[in-house]
């Protein structure tokens, strides 16, 4: 479903890339992605989920709600794989983004006022 070259751009963010599927979503299962500086922990797993959710156009789960330098409205949860998600208040708008770019623009998140 997913472009393979975009696939594997990602891997450079995190130790492990795999497909997670819930109900009609394919879930990208993040393991250990490297957050940014000034985060506890700095590395934590996630989910991008690059499709609209939850009237996002695209959303960022983490197993943990993250410590960064800026609070941050957790509003998101969701339950995937049999884990508990949680997703911070934070909407990225790109015309056609990659999924690495949509990634990043979610990580911009814990480095923005």
């Amino acid at each position: 479903m997913y472009p393979p070259d975009e696939l594997e751009e990602l891997k450079a963010y995190c130790s492990k890339l795999s497909i997670l599927k819930e109900g009609e979503v394919d879930f990208l299962y993040l393991k250990e992605l490297r957050l940014p500086a000034g985060c506890q922990p700095e590395k934590c797993d996630a989910l991008l989920c690059p499709v609209p959710r939850e009237g996002y156009p695209s959303r960022l789960y983490l197993v943990e709600q993250v410590a960064s330098p800026f609070t941050r409205n957790w509003n998101g949860n969701a339950r995937v794989g049999e884990r508990n998600w949680f997703a911070f208040s934070w909407t990225v708008r790109l015309e056609n983004p990659t999924l690495a770019q949509t990634l990043v623009a979610h990580l911009t998140g814990f480095t923005k006022a």
